[in-house]
Parts: structure tokens; sequence; C-alpha cells
């Protein structure tokens, strides 16, 4: 029965996967490295986390589509002393929160790494026949929105690399349980809301970037409107820098023209309304009453 639900005909068995799609629907696909020494470490995530990380990184993929996530595939090369207990545990994290969408696990391989522990996630989705919420949509006058709040998870490896604090994975949600808006993306879409989106999972400055590059568009984003996490046992409100600039937090920011309502919670997660889409191709910060030019300062690899 839950293979006829997903579309899996065959899974790990045979050379290839077989999926059905949805009649009438296209076919997302979206690829994630997750490399130990950069999106994790061995001494700072619990395997639970790092498998469960490594799944959200594809499924925001899809969420920022408007899709339904189909198979999932996953390939493993593992140094050849690791202890098969933190296999287990990795795939138990993994497990846990692809149960949450019924997604199967549909196939994958395994490796010897000579060095760390490397991951690589495939996720299958599918969505409508032109219907994939794309980063090209924005038209000048459309709102911008986040769902969420941001810096959460910036602020719990910046604290990691300090070692001030123990950072408590209860305490840092965002970071160490992330949780990808699969349902949101799909309301958006089913509802018409949104006009163009993206995952903010490099950082709200650099994501933006993106959106507007793609859509040929610029944006004005208010400070004060940008919602920061909360984290740590007092609960204290991350800065903006880390809001705007930390990534990792896997919420999406969209664009909606002014005559969509929007609510301000769609499938019990916040939306907040953040700024709106300009003609001029740069980004514009308000703070305090002044105007200041917005960079990417996001992730990026390879930047020297």
């Amino acid at each position: 029965m839950r293979r006829q639900r997903s579309g899996l005909i065959q899974g790990i068995g045979d050379d290839c996967a077989v999926l059905r799609v949805p009649k009438g629907h296209e076919v997302l696909i979206t690829t994630d490295f997750s490399l130990e020494g950069v999106h994790f470490r061995r001494d700072w995530h619990p395997p639970e986390v790092v498998g469960h990380r490594c799944l959200t990184r594809g499924l925001s993929d899809i969420a920022a589509m408007g899709g339904e996530p189909r198979a999932a595939f996953l390939s493993l090369a593992l140094p050849p002393k690791l202890q098969q207990s933190w296999v287990d545990r990795f795939l138990e994290g993994f497990l846990k929160l692809a149960k949450k969408f019924n997604l199967p696990l549909a196939g994958g391989d395994t490796a010897e790494s000579p060095g760390g522990v490397l991951a690589d996630i495939i996720v299958l989705g599918s969505v409508p026949k032109g219907k994939a919420l794309l980063r090209s949509g924005a038209r000048p006058g459309d709102r911008l929105y986040v769902t969420g709040e941001l810096g959460g998870s910036a602020a719990a490896i910046e604290g990691l690399i300090r070692g001030t604090a123990k950072i408590r994975p209860e305490e840092y949600p965002q970071h160490f349980h992330p949780l990808p808006r699969i349902q949101v993306g799909r309301i958006l879409r089913e509802k018409n809301i949104a006009s163009a989106m993206i995952d903010i999972s490099d950082g709200l400055s650099t994501d933006l970037a993106h959106l507007c590059e793609e859509s040929g568009v610029g944006a004005e984003i208010r400070s004060e409107a940008i919602p920061r996490a909360k984290v740590g046992k007092e609960q204290s409100e991350v800065d903006l820098r880390l809001a705007l600039h930390g990534g990792d937090d896997y919420e999406l920011l969209f664009t909606a023209p002014t005559n969509k309502r929007v609510p301000g919670r769609i499938a019990g997660v916040p939306v907040t309304l953040i700024g709106h889409v300009t003609r001029y191709k740069r980004m514009v910060l308000t703070q305090g009453g002044a105007r200041h030019v917005l960079k990417p300062q996001g992730w990026e690899h390879f930047r020297s």
C-alpha cells in the first residue's frame, strides 16, 4: 500500500528503482552533498542529526518548488574504521524524517572514503505540469515574505566554533532538527499565492540575490521586519547579521503580488512580510530610516 501511495513500484533490490509519476505531473530532481568538515562534524553532531539534516537539504529544495517528494536515493562514502553503530544511527535519523513525508528510500550506493564521511542525497519529487514555483517569477511591486525565523542555525554553528558554551540540540532546533517546509510550499502553489520562491539554505542575503538575478529585479527589505530566531537557554534573539547572512535555515523566501492575500501562518508556520520587489537591479536594506546597499554575504562554495 505504501509503495502505491508513494509511486514506488520497485525499490532496493534491482539495478534501478521503478517509479510512477502521477498523471499530469512533471518530475523534480535535486541533489546535495553533506560533507564531513564542511556541513557537519562528528564531534559536534550526533549521527541521527547528520542523517536528518542530510535529507532536509533535499526536501527543502522540493518544498521551494511547491512540489511533493516521491523518493530518495542515498549514497554514502565511509572511512574504513567508522563504527557500524554510527551508520545505523545515521540511517535512523534519516528514515525517521523520511517517514514523516511517507518518503521511500528507493536506492543508493556505498563506497569506501579515504577521508571523512560523504553523503549524497538525491530526492525525486513531482509537481502538476507547468506549476513549479521558480525563482524567475518575481515582478516589481510584488511583496517579499519569509517563513519561520532566521539565524538560529548560524547561531549554533558560531557557538560551536567558539566553544564558549555547551550547545544543546533542544535549545537550537533550527540547526540540529530543521524541518523542510513541504506543506507550506504545496499550499503556496495550490492556492496560487507565490509568484517566485527559493529556500534560505545559503542565507537570506545570498538567496534573495539568487531570486532577484533569476527574475531580473531588485528588492528592498526592512531590517526590523526580519524574523530573528530565539536560541539558547535564555531564548535570546539572534543578531541581525546572522539572520541576514547566516544561512542553513531551510525556510522559504517567496514573493506574492499585492492582490494576493498571504496568511500570517500557513500550515502552522509563521509567515512574515519583510519587503518588496523593485525594478532597480539592486538590493536595499532599510534600517532606522537609513537605506543601505545590501550585498550577498551568505554561504558560497569556492569563495576566496
